[in-house]
């Protein structure tokens, strides 16, 4: 019989809230797996273990699995019953499966969780290296190398025996909803949705906040943030994403308010919305994509000015990242492609020739009193429309 054991990190380091981390994240597991028939998922002693799921689904539910945060191991293990014959049967079976990839090297790791099992960790260690070693020695020229093995036979003595040796890594962090709720500022580019996804790997479940200005942006802009979406619900499982409308304010700003400072105060609104609707739905901070110093919005005066716009704290995971940085993560977690594609966000409408690269929070605010800034919000807020985005 083959088992899935799950392996976690910075779970185990818990204290008392430890069992809240642990419980989470099993039901994490199962909701990814919930559409596999019998199978069932269990804690014990700091593993995670995925049972009665078909062979034949195994490489699915690792694909899954390997974007559950709080995860940093997968593997598929061979369970035998408390019983040394047995368990050299199955070890013969694991240690098969790595000589046919062509490793030569190896040694045996045990870890004794159940202290009543009558032979200790390193006599169990001993007994199952001398048989392997004698079974394949002969026919693969398997030769044991503690120092640096080509594969390590572990063995792990429980309810039940687990032998197992590869292992895929999963994505780490925390396991989602664990955190809080944060509310990210979604736009079409590259940055904002790498930002969402390393808050959410911090355990803190995202919702998305998308400023559309039809008719200067069009239908195609909005799919691309769905599908933006789409891809971050593969690892949050699911997300809610608001659609405000901006062209008003836009207009706004662009028709009573000096050029040079229509970028400024443009991002100072999008705050105000966007806290608002935070409030309003259990959000406890917003998430930006911005890095210093990568455009004129991001000067560290620039960011101290949007910053004053809000109360709540704002969450800024690439703030010292370069942009070569950001567009590998963005590759590696699979939004890179959609990002690039050539539908402008609201970002991209009524760029000023000159914009104010150092402004001073005083002369933003004297430029904002000249509109109207509170009824367009609440506007802004009341016609904004939301959907959920799930991963399945």
């Amino acid at each position: 019989m083959k088992a899935l054991l799950i392996r976690y990190g910075e779970l185990a380091l818990k204290g008392q809230n430890r069992p809240f981390f642990e419980d989470t994240l099993v039901r994490n597991i199962k909701k990814r797996l919930s559409d596999f028939d019998s199978v069932t998922v269990k804690k014990e002693q700091g593993r995670i273990f995925v049972e009665n799921l078909s062979e034949q689904y195994f490489d699915e539910a690792i694909e899954r699995l390997k974007r559950v945060f709080g995860i940093v191991g997968i593997t598929i293990c061979e369970v035998a019953e408390k019983n040394l014959e047995e368990i050299k049967q199955v070890a013969e079976v694991v240690t098969k499966n790595e000589l046919e990839k062509g490793k030569k090297t190896f040694k045996v790791e045990t870890k004794r969780a159940d202290k009543k099992f009558e032979l200790k960790s390193p006599e169990v260690s001993k007994l199952i290296g001398a048989h392997i070693l004698k079974k394949f020695a002969g026919v693969y020229g398997l030769c044991v190398d503690v120092h640096n093995p080509d594969f390590i036979l572990n063995i792990e003595i429980r309810e039940k025996v687990y032998v197992y040796s590869s292992e895929e890594k999963g994505i780490g962090g925390m396991p989602l909803g664990t955190g809080g709720r944060a509310h990210l500022l979604l736009s079409g580019g590259i940055d904002s949705p790498v930002a969402g996804f390393m808050i959410a790997k911090r355990g803190v479940e995202i919702e998305a906040i998308h400023f559309y200005s039809f008719p200067y942006t069009g239908e195609k802009a909005k799919e691309k943030v769905i599908d933006l979406c789409k891809v971050l619900a593969k690892y949050t499982d699911k997300i809610k994403l608001y659609i405000v409308p901006f062209t008003e304010i836009q207009l706004s700003i662009y028709e009573n308010c000096d050029e040079r400072y229509l970028t400024i105060i443009m991002r100072r609104f999008m705050m105000r919305i966007a806290q608002k609707i935070a409030m309003q739905n259990g959000g406890l901070a917003l998430i930006t994509g911005e890095s210093i110093g990568q455009v004129a919005s991001q000067t560290m005066e620039s960011l101290f000015c949007t910053q004053a716009a809000v109360s709540m704290p704002v969450f800024r995971p690439l703030i010292g990242m370069d942009k070569e940085e950001i567009i590998k993560l963005a590759k590696r977690i699979g939004t890179y492609d959609i990002s690039i594609l050539p539908y402008e966000d609201c970002c991209t409408v009524f760029v000023p020739k000159h914009p104010k690269t150092r402004p001073k929070l005083e002369e933003v605010l004297a430029e904002e009193s000249k509109l109207k800034a509170e009824e367009l919000i609440e506007k802004a807020v009341t016609n904004t429309e939301w959907m959920v985005i799930r991963d399945r």
